[in-house]
């Protein structure tokens, strides 16, 4: 335990420390924080560390042992019925504890005034809980993945187009939220069970990945449909100014515990209840098992409420006065785009997730897609993701012209790329869109587009977004250089064998 403690202690502190360290250096040079601002954001990146560490821990003990003897359970049960709904009920309440889901609601609800914190995370948690099912039935029936993101994004896309435009930047940004330190491990621990068994049964090698980019198009969906009822997302009195504080240093996290540890129980609850449900009808799992998993859901409790006060007490405040002040020091806004180029490619490279993805293509490319190139390419196409989300608040163009021609590219690379490398690429969407994109850099966006007098809502949201389509792409071209050194290696080979 002590070190896999300290082990989660150093992912922690690689993916916090980099953003840590610019802001420092922007503080001591052209952009300073305000009164106690900066010991807040030390004190609450230290809290982020602390608590990511204790959360992952638990999530390990708790929260994906639990999936794993979920999924092995129902591939056993062989009931479809039972199979779907369990991946909806799960989906729907591991959504909630999300913490990259928790940080974005409270963006939103920050800003937006006629949008629901409660409702809004409910839809984002539905939406993952009936995509999860869809994903399942695509391994189950052994469905073409290429065929479901096309037809699913051409859905979305139409829906999008009728609800105001500051619900299309909160959607996607959705989507790229929920697929973050638990969910994407514990959907992914559900669906090594089925996808073993279609497997038995004579599936592709491909079913297993996948699962997470069906999944992660639910929250768009369910956050577009929202809109269509709710009408205009009107900003209220929380726009992203910064906001008033104790003015101790230890005071704002002092104040903000009681409030915090309310609302991380609550949002733990349905998981704990659910667990209990399914020991009871189906797991049947030793003391010694239960008593594991429960402490494991404990220190998950206790991670992310110390997780989020370092969010909400330091980081978030933080991350909007870095915009503020940088406004103040280029009013015309040239500023953001650079910042926003650096930031990308340490946002990107400080995620521990990033180095599991590129180890895991170096692995399924047998080499040929070196480890040190995918990272050069996702640091260079996130920067670039960033720059333009810097862009569009600069300029404020509408999100339309960033993401119709992304996604475009991206579903077009899936009729020539190899499909094992587009369920990747649409798996690791939000591999880089991680604790630092939620907690750090959209509050540095909404910042900004205050700063230079614009619509947080439509300018702002969205940038999660920008760093999660970011892979799609860059994934599968890299997939195509795989196809095209791979042919010209049989090419090789077959020369070499008629010369013999």
């Amino acid at each position: 335990m002590e070190s896999n403690f300290i082990e989660k202690i150093k992912e922690s502190a690689v993916s916090v420390v980099p953003v840590m360290a610019l802001v420092v250096l922007l503080h001591f040079t052209i952009a300073p924080l305000g009164e106690n601002e900066l010991p807040r954001f030390l004190i609450g990146g230290a809290f982020l560390i602390l608590g990511l560490a204790i959360f992952l821990i638990g999530a390990d003990i708790g929260m994906v042992a639990f999936g794993q003897k979920v999924g092995s359970a129902l591939t056993r049960q062989r009931s479809l019925p039972l199979m779907l709904s369990a991946a909806f009920a799960i989906g729907f309440a591991i959504t909630i504890a999300e913490p990259d889901v928790q940080v974005l609601v409270n963006q939103v609800s920050n800003v937006a005034g006629s949008i629901n914190k409660t409702a809004l995370l409910l839809m984002i948690a539905g939406g993952v809980g009936i995509f999860l099912v869809i994903a399942m039935c695509r391994v189950i029936f052994q469905l073409s993945l290429r065929l479901l993101l096309t037809f699913f994004y051409a859905v979305v896309f139409a829906i999008c187009y009728f609800v105001d435009p500051g619900f299309v930047g909160v959607a996607f940004d959705s989507g790229g939220a929920t697929t973050g330190p638990v969910t994407v491990p514990f959907i992914m621990a559900l669906g090594i069970g089925v996808a073993g068994a279609s497997k038995k049964k004579g599936g592709n090698d491909d079913s297993s990945f996948g699962m997470v980019g069906l999944a992660s198009i639910g929250p768009i969906a369910a956050v577009a449909c929202m809109g269509l009822f709710i009408g205009e997302l009107g900003g209220g009195g929380g726009s992203a100014e910064a906001a008033e504080v104790s003015s101790s240093v230890f005071g704002e996290f002092l104040r903000l515990l009681p409030h915090v540890s309310y609302e991380i129980f609550l949002a733990l609850l349905p998981l704990l209840l659910m667990f209990f449900v399914f020991q009871a009808i189906l797991l049947k799992l030793s003391a010694s098992q239960v008593r594991r998993i429960l402490i494991g859901m404990f220190y998950a409790l206790i991670g992310l409420i110390i997780f989020m006060l370092g969010v909400n007490g330091g980081f978030t405040q933080a991350g909007q006065s870095l915009g503020l002040a940088l406004g103040a020091f280029s009013p015309s806004g040239a500023i953001f785009i650079p910042i926003g180029l650096v930031f990308g490619a340490v946002v990107v490279c400080a995620e521990p997730a990033v180095w599991v993805l590129t180890q895991q293509v170096e692995e399924v490319s047998g080499g040929y897609i070196k480890r040190s190139i995918m990272l050069a390419a996702l640091c260079i196409s996130i920067a670039l993701a960033v720059g333009l989300g810097m862009f569009r608040v600069v300029s404020g163009v509408s999100i339309w012209w960033t993401l119709i021609p992304g996604y475009l590219l991206a579903l077009g690379l899936t009729r020539v790329c190899p499909p094992l490398f587009t369920a990747i690429a649409f798996d690791s969407g939000g591999v880089a869109s991680g604790p630092m994109s939620t907690t750090f850099v959209l509050s540095l966006t909404l910042g900004a587009s205050v700063a230079l007098g614009g619509n947080p809502i439509t300018d702002a949201f969205g940038m999660v977004a920008m760093i999660a389509m970011a892979p799609l792409i860059t994934i599968q071209l890299l997939g195509l250089i795989f196809k095209y050194k791979e042919k010209q290696q049989m090419k090789r080979e077959k020369a070499k064998g008629g010369a013999c």
